[in-house]
């Protein structure tokens, strides 16, 4: 596996103001298709990601076909769009600041061990 390569500035600005742009987007589109009509709550959002992630997995064990909506595409890879998508929706509604945690945490793990000192 190659060596890390460090984060520009640059690359760090352009992450950022993309990711929490499309994150808006993202939280605005399910706003206005009634998902925000009622306040939610961290319990239901967490497991409506799980639910996305069961998704990804029941694709990949059916094969990983192509998407019944998306006929261009994998199966597992929509699948895991949604559960990024549930993610941006959750951090944008909260204000998170989610691609900086990203950036930072990628950061992190860099100094850390290998398998972070676990066996898998």
């Amino acid at each position: 596996m190659s060596e890390y390569t460090e984060l520009s500035p640059d690359l760090i600005s352009a992450f950022i103001e993309s990711f929490t742009a499309v994150s808006q987007i993202v939280h605005a589109n399910a706003v206005n298709k009634g998902f925000w009509d009622e306040d939610r709550n961290f319990g239901e959002m967490m497991a409506l990601v799980h639910s996305e992630v069961s998704e990804a997995l029941e694709a990949h064990r059916n094969g990983d076909g192509y998407d019944d909506k998306l006929p261009e595409m994998r199966g597992v890879t929509v699948e895991l769009a949604d559960v990024i998508i549930r993610i941006m929706d959750t951090a944008a509604a909260d204000n998170m600041k989610l691609a900086e945690a990203i950036l930072k945490k990628t950061q992190f793990n860099q100094g850390r061990e290998r398998l972070h000192g676990k066996h898998y």
